[in-house]
């Protein structure tokens, strides 16, 4: 392991000769420079691991040669320890507020200032080991996305495709009995279909293609929502919006993507209950929220059911493509989708677990500011 490299500034010479020897016992590297524009042109020829920097020197002292290090892509994350006479506290926050880790009050100390700079040095490692467990547990994420999603295309192809060859081999047996031919004809068809919506939800998953944005009103792209769901999933059900925003309230947004999020959701939240449960116990509906959040404000849009909930063993991977509770082949992208489709829009997906049982999914999209009002909950049937 290569010794550590610590760069002395001071426009003292015995400051920079005592620093140098105890350091350079220590088996350290030592470089040195008297004012702030040398320690600049050291920093740029041969970048250390930490800098010891003196704060009244003549040409440029410490406090601006740190700014400008730390304004640098390349040497804002060299940990910098100044050396002050100032003993007060608005000095020393002058010199921790243009950047400095730490500080060493004048006459130094040498014993100190060795533990302060064996202190940041360790951090500084720690630091770095950090970054690298971080770059490789994203490049393992990555492989083990990659994987997932080729075995679940495979899987689900395979899979469509089976039924696709089984019925094309009852067609060549069944040509003297029309019924058969044309249930095989409209099952093929539906294998197909989902097989052609895999290939078109990847596609989408793979580009961050841009959409217009026109300002939407809140309650009727809400309701044409429950009229895609309604539509695509083949339900006749009744979902009812509490909505206690204003009337003309809108967001400005992508109707197209807004509703096949939402209608998603929705879908989700409708095959959430158990099979054999009646249409007319499967209670779904859409709340809409205000919050503020720091000087901004979000739009929270939750779905909501009584269903089963999120099952224990896929709660924690819910969002990868092919992660579904679902039995049926060509599943598993809904979530993956929508969660796609609003962060491409800077807003985000989340499911929350409802504490009297089911599932809450909860869209928050940012929104300009405005003064909410309350309006009265309205029924879609």
């Amino acid at each position: 392991m290569k010794p550590a490299k610590i760069l002395v500034v001071d426009d003292q010479p015995i400051n920079i000769k005592l620093l140098q020897r105890k350091l350079e016992r220590e088996g350290y590297v030592v470089q040195t420079a008297y004012n702030g524009l040398e320690c600049l042109e050291a920093v740029k020829s041969n970048p250390p691991d930490l800098i010891l920097l003196d704060v009244m020197m003549p040409e440029m002292d410490g406090i601006e040669a740190c700014q400008r290090l730390k304004e640098n892509e390349d040497t804002k994350a060299i940990p910098i320890i100044f050396i002050t006479a100032k003993s007060s506290k608005e000095g020393k926050l002058e010199g921790l507020s243009a950047g400095g880790v730490d500080y060493i009050t004048k006459p130094i100390d040498l014993d100190e200032t060795l533990a302060r700079v064996k202190t940041q040095l360790r951090l500084q490692e720690i630091f770095r080991e950090n970054m690298d467990l971080q770059m490789r547990l994203a490049d393992s994420r990555k492989t083990a996305a990659i994987g997932a999603i080729t075995q679940g295309i495979a899987h689900n192809l395979n899979n469509l495709l089976g039924v696709v060859v089984g019925y094309l081999d009852l067609l060549k047996n069944g040509f003297d009995s029309p019924d058969m031919v044309q249930r095989s004809v409209t099952l093929m068809d539906q294998a197909i279909s989902r097989m052609v919506n895999i290939i078109r939800q990847l596609s989408t998953i793979a580009t961050n293609e841009r959409v217009a944005l026109t300002p939407l009103n809140l309650q009727d792209i809400l309701e044409s929502s429950i009229t895609r769901f309604k539509e695509e999933s083949g339900v006749e059900t009744t979902v009812t919006i509490t909505n206690e925003l204003p009337e003309e309230f809108t967001l400005t947004s992508n109707a197209e993507v807004v509703e096949s999020i939402i209608g998603k959701l929705l879908i989700n939240a409708w095959e959430s209950y158990p099979k054999n449960e009646p249409d007319e116990n499967r209670e779904v509906w859409i709340e809409t929220e205000l919050v503020d959040i720091g000087d901004s404000q979000r739009l929270l849009i939750k779905v909501n059911d009584d269903g089963t909930g999120i099952p224990e063993n896929i709660r924690d991977t819910i969002f990868e493509p092919f992660i579904t509770s679902k039995t049926s082949v060509g599943r598993g992208l809904g979530l993956t989708m929508a969660r796609h489709a609003i962060r491409n829009l800077r807003g985000d997906l989340d499911l929350q677990e409802r504490p009297s049982g089911g599932t809450c999914a909860v869209v928050s999209y940012p929104i300009s500011k405005t003064v909410p009002e309350q309006m009265a909950g309205r029924t879609i049937g």
